[in-house]
């Protein structure tokens, strides 16, 4: 348990940190699943659009520190060879 008047102020900040950074998660998350079950529908135009969507809520997770750049660099990579194949 925190002592110090400076840890005792560190654990709440680190519990509001917490909570946003879950809430960002979570919405990040919802974006992803949105892709996946456009994709899983086989609708490439909705596909594309869930992807366009998700774009920029994974580059806030990277500018937010939620997410590693690579990560995300990843992630849109395999999404976008996912989407594009579905015309093929």
């Amino acid at each position: 348990m925190a002592n110090t008047p400076q840890s005792k102020k560190r654990a709440r900040q680190n519990e509001r940190r917490y909570a946003v950074n879950k809430a960002r998660r979570s919405r990040i998350r919802t974006f992803l699943r949105n892709v996946e079950e456009a994709i899983a529908s086989g609708d490439q135009e909705a596909a594309a659009a869930a992807l366009r969507a998700a774009q920029p809520e994974l580059m806030r997770g990277v500018t937010k520190g939620i997410l590693h750049k690579n990560t995300v660099a990843r992630k849109m990579s395999r999404l976008s060879s996912r989407v594009k194949a579905i015309s093929a």
